[in-house]
């Protein structure tokens, strides 16, 4: 702590006095007061740490959920076992179209597209 200039040194002694002159009534309402604060003080305190840490804790499982998302990739379904079977529904259902299968080309398309799912 700095060194204190002689007009702090005089105001903290005439505060000094003055509290020791107090009337027993006075304290004790002092002393009332000041526990009272201070018990305010911890009684509010809990959200103050709570929040923003709940909240940091949300936002950080927001980001992984982000982040580990469900992952789709394009070329799954059209290989091989990919979900379960599904090309080849979406291959049946594009073989029984009529007018898909109207001209030679596209049904060369189709047979090779089922051998492939099938290899």
């Amino acid at each position: 702590m700095s060194e204190q200039t002689p007009f702090e040194k005089r105001a903290r002694e005439v505060l000094d006095e003055s509290a020791v002159k107090l009337d027993g009534r006075t304290l004790s309402r002092l002393t009332q007061a000041r526990h009272a604060a201070l018990q305010r003080k911890q009684q509010r305190h809990w959200w103050r740490t709570w929040v923003p840490a709940s909240a940091a804790a949300a936002a950080g499982v927001l980001a992984v959920m982000v982040w580990t998302g469900p992952v789709t990739d394009p070329v799954a379904p059209l290989s091989a076992g990919g979900n379960g079977g599904s090309a080849y529904e979406d291959i049946d259902l594009l073989a029984d179209a009529p007018e898909f299968v109207a001209e030679a080309d596209d049904m060369e398309f189709y047979e090779w597209a089922a051998a492939e799912l099938e290899s």
